[in-house]
């Protein structure tokens, strides 16, 4: 409760503290297992309340030492003051010594194998292979980059994401420049093609949703789901669709059927196979819209997590596109995956020589979006005509050549403030930026602030008037301490370094800037309420550009935006209230007969 988050002085002797209270765990740990064994001595005599009593405080004792050990392994830094060692790369450069050389290199060596066993440890309950391998130390890397260069808490990013959000709400409470769109007319013609692709968005937005299966289902209808697929659980699988992948109940499918409103016919291949860079996935026949559909699966197990966050660029060339293109490697190998499974294996050659006149349609939410981007970027050349509908793709997906030669052909959907959406290394760098920059200049202790952004966040209420700003401060500041005690800013990391540098033309940065796959409709909400608990929710949808989505906003709902029904809900309200307007006109319009 004394000092600032980056002025520890007044606390410089709660360290011992602590380390004192770790050591009296020796004792407690000892004093726990003899009350274990002492309650399950059946021979002790003693009354019944007194033995639920010590029952209890055995228990209880357990529980915190258990909890205790987990969060020392997930969350201590075994790098202690190594960290100060931690170098820049402009002095790295400046290195004559080898001795110092070979510390920075143990040092992030160290830091790279920490991150592999936490990543190890979270995962511990799938299968590894050499695949998980390459993952785990891919993922450890990234870990190591963003995080190296800070010296902040969980509980201090806590408190700078709440400081975030009520500044970000005092600014949003000014009048500002209206926010840069494609369209304002509603007459203009490309207010028409926004509401065509609204309506084939809300449609194609099912077979996104139905590609997660029965969690989804069940998810969304959970007191009747259970009840519906139990009458289809114990069927035989059909045999005209090809099934691959574990469905054993036969909920998967059954749960598809029932989102789609397909039959069983109308599925061409269904793989419920999962690993990591191998998602599922199913093709069928959309007779509504004359369509041959491929749904791709977003993130729902622990592969789709390590796909996610195998965040390294690699390059994808392609004929039509002047200039190199970098694209998100996981979702890059993910979508090989389903391409080779689609053209070697025929499944599209099968499905069209079923309806030879269909159009191709590659939809996805999530991962499944950025997978469906990118497939739909290989299968260009073989369909010209294709459509890709992705829904909450990731916001580091593709280089601004690629995403330029996507508004051909690939329709982004975003709703509200969706933190997908806006997930890039550069983002997430401007972020970390920003909540050093917030927590610096906050002269609060820390649980004053959280205690403040909890009221906050579930009252609601004006913004809190702690000073937000560093003034007077240049950008250059944030690498100096910002206060006499410590830095909370250790270097800059390499990523970071990338977000500032603008002739980077000859030394690509590690992660340069990626954007949303093409044309992006941006639906939020009209009479924005900003809690969680509100109903009657009415959006609108326009035309956006990649810039707007530059920045992490933070909010109650950047989670919420960014899940399926919700998505599914938005586009269904737009849907109905474009058929209202239309049904209205046609009702006011009275041609005179003669």
């Amino acid at each position: 409760m004394n000092g600032t988050i980056s002025n520890p002085g007044p606390r410089k002797s709660l360290p011992k503290l602590l380390y004192t209270r770790l050591l009296l765990y020796l004792p407690e740990f000892i004093w726990a297992v003899v009350g274990a064994v002492w309650v399950s001595d059946s021979s002790v005599r003693c009354e019944k309340t007194v033995i639920n009593v010590i029952i209890g405080t055995v228990i209880a004792s357990w529980v915190i030492i258990i909890f205790t050990i987990i969060g020392v392994v997930i969350v201590f830094d075994p790098l202690g003051g190594k960290k100060t060692f931690y170098l820049t790369d402009s002095v790295n450069r400046n290195l004559e010594s080898s001795q110092s050389g070979q510390l920075l290199y143990n040092v992030k060596n160290t830091a790279t194998r920490v991150w592999e066993k936490r990543i190890r440890l979270l995962c511990c309950c799938i299968v590894q292979d050499d695949d998980h391998r390459v993952a785990f130390t891919s993922i450890a890397e990234l870990f190591r980059n963003y995080f190296s260069d800070t010296d902040l808490v969980p509980s201090d990013i806590a408190a700078g994401l709440t400081l975030l959000h009520q500044e970000q709400d005092k600014m949003e409470s000014c009048p500002k420049e209206p926010e840069e769109v494609l369209c304002h007319s509603p007459s203009s013609l490309v207010t028409d093609d926004l509401d065509v692709e609204l309506e084939n968005a809300a449609h194609y937005m099912l077979f996104a949703a139905a590609a997660y299966g029965w969690p989804y289902y069940i998810y969304t209808n959970p007191f009747t789901a259970l009840c519906k697929l139990n009458g289809d659980c114990c069927r035989n699988r059909p045999t005209d669709s090809d099934i691959t992948g574990s469905d054993r109940h036969n909920f998967h499918f059954g749960s598809i059927l029932k989102i789609t409103g397909l039959q069983y016919r109308d599925f061409i291949h269904i793989s419920f196979h999962n690993k990591i860079y191998e998602i599922p996935f199913f093709v069928a026949l959309d007779h509504k819209k004359e369509a041959i559909v491929v749904a791709v699966r977003g993130t729902l197990s622990f592969e789709d997590i390590l796909t996610d966050l195998s965040a390294d660029c690699e390059d994808l060339t392609l004929e039509d596109v002047l200039e190199n293109g970098f694209v998100h490697k996981g979702i890059t190998q993910a979508a090989n995956y389903i391409y080779r499974k689609l053209i070697n294996d025929g499944i599209l050659n099968q499905a069209f020589t079923i309806a030879p006149e269909y159009k191709l349609v590659i939809v996805g939410h999530s991962l499944g979006g950025g997978t469906a981007s990118i497939l739909a970027i290989m299968l260009r050349n073989s369909f010209p005509t294709l459509r890709c509908y992705a829904f909450s793709p990731p916001g580091g997906l593709l280089s601004k050549s690629l995403a330029d030669y996507t508004k051909h052909f690939i329709v982004s959907v975003i709703v509200g403030k969706d933190l997908v959406a806006r997930l890039s290394m550069p983002n997430m760098e401007d972020l970390k930026r920003r909540i050093v920059r917030i927590v610096a200049n906050c002269n609060r202790p820390k649980y004053q602030i959280l205690l403040r952004g909890c009221w906050y966040e579930v009252f609601g209420g004006d913004p809190d008037n702690f000073p937000t700003e560093l003034d007077g401060r240049s950008q250059d500041a944030l690498t100096q301490p910002l206060l006499a005690e410590e830095s909370l800013m250790v270097h800059r990391s390499p990523s970071y370094n990338a977000l500032e540098d603008e002739s980077h033309l000859n030394s690509p940065p590690q992660y340069p800037h990626l954007y949303l796959p093409g044309k992006i409709i941006h639906i939020v909400e009209e009479s924005s309420s900003r809690r969680l608990c509100s109903s009657d929710i009415k959006y609108t949808a326009r035309w956006s550009n990649e810039t707007v989505f530059s920045s992490i906003l933070i909010s109650p709902k950047m989670i919420t935006d960014h899940m399926p029904d919700v998505v599914l809900k938005a586009l269904h309200s737009l849907s109905q209230e474009q058929g209202s307007c239309i049904s209205c006109q046609t009702r006011d319009y009275h041609p005179n007969v003669v």
